[in-house]
């Protein structure tokens, strides 16, 4: 777990949300990231939790889903009409679900791809390419391999790389153990809890409630496009509603 939380350095004030201009997924979402903080969303499918991180990534209007009230604010700043790659040079990155890589290029080949959108230089990707490959020892081995061939998780190593080539200030991810083996998943939280204990800022979506509770110092629970619950990770993880809802308890 990180340390003490700091101010939020991402903001989200009674955001909705609709697609196709007709239906109404996220209702009045309100939530608070702090600086160097691991913020868990917690709900059932259909709950709306990837709807909210693509509001905050940008990624909503190729799925015909736009903003249509709230604030949206990252670092004091409103950003809720910049376009996805500002929003990454503002430094916010969105590991997506289903390890979206380029699978005819090489895992060197795709970090560098990804290093472009942040315009690094020649010192900057060698430093970022060993901080990357210091994560995941893996796929460092794996380098020169065509992407589309290596497993499910160095596919998901992969990922999470390209969206750590620009040094984000906020990572987010949407079920990053999704399909992966049970060794591969408890390598994935490692590294997880690695980033944000070395300072990085994490908002996560996940289906294993329990480790995300474990992880997280605050979590949101959504219902129906509705924050209905939050409180620290640990609270949560004792909330009897919670137990029985999410964990089976």
């Amino acid at each position: 777990m990180s340390t003490p939380l700091q101010q939020p350095i991402l903001s989200l004030n009674n955001i909705e949300v609709i697609y196709d201009r007709v239906a109404l997924a996220i209702k009045g979402v309100s939530l608070e990231v702090p600086q160097g903080g691991m913020v868990a969303l917690l709900g059932a499918n259909g709950a709306g939790k990837s709807t909210t991180l693509k509001s905050i990534s940008g990624l909503l209007k190729p799925e015909r889903g736009e903003v249509t009230r709230g604030e949206l604010r990252f670092m004091g700043q409103d950003i809720d009409a910049l376009l996805p790659q500002a929003r990454v040079q503002l430094g916010i990155v969105q590991v997506l679900e289903g390890r979206r890589v380029f699978e005819h290029l090489t895992p060197d080949e795709n970090l560098v791809a990804a290093s472009a959108v942040v315009g690094s230089n020649r010192a900057e990707l060698a430093r970022h390419l060993e901080m990357v490959y210091g994560y995941f020892p893996r796929l460092h081995q794996r380098r020169n391999a065509q992407s589309g061939y290596l497993s499910g998780g160095e596919q998901q190593m992969l990922a999470i790389g390209r969206c750590l080539m620009g040094r984000p200030e906020l990572i987010m991810f949407d079920e990053p153990s999704l399909g992966l083996a049970p060794t591969i998943v408890a390598d994935m939280f490692r590294v997880i809890r690695q980033l944000n204990a070395d300072g990085m800022t994490v908002l996560l979506v996940e289906q294993n409630v329990a480790v995300s509770l474990h992880l997280a110092d605050r979590a949101y629970v959504l219902e129906n496009g509705r924050i209905v619950l939050s409180g620290t990770g640990a609270d949560l993880l004792h909330d009897e509603g919670v137990r029985q809802a999410y964990l089976g308890l």
